[in-house]
């Protein structure tokens, strides 16, 4: 799955645990017509894949959706759902500086011979 949009906030790399657990999270604000605020985790090693990226960047991030059951100590079951990144790549917005943009259309006007010259042999 993949979702795009603007980055709003981009968290610090942050360590838990004795095995050295690293998680960095990102918010992504969608773009329709009820924009969404996305929080997409990053772990372990794909936490540096963010270095690249700053907010207001727009991008494409490759998701996976993650749940897990959990019982608290009176013994109720619990289900949490998270959103894990896989990928992040940036949005282009303008053309690239090898493809330069295409020239307008020219209006195209046909000589008075060519007019006499077309049979109209549309069906409609």
């Amino acid at each position: 799955m993949e979702i795009q949009g603007k980055i709003k906030w981009l968290d610090e790399t942050k360590t838990y645990g004795n095995n050295g657990f690293r998680k960095r999270e990102v918010v992504v604000t969608t773009e329709e017509q009820y924009p969404q605020h996305i929080l997409v985790e990053f772990v372990q090693d794909k936490c540096d894949l963010l270095n690249a990226f700053n907010v207001g960047q727009q991008v494409k991030i490759g998701i996976n959706l993650r749940g897990r059951e959990w019982v608290n100590p009176e013994g109720q079951t619990k289900y949490f759902n998270s959103i894990q990144g896989w990928r992040i790549d940036a949005m282009e917005g303008a053309p690239s500086a090898e493809m330069p943009p295409m020239p307008p259309p020219t209006a195209f006007e046909p000589s008075s011979d060519a007019t006499d010259e077309v049979e109209d042999d549309l069906p409609f």
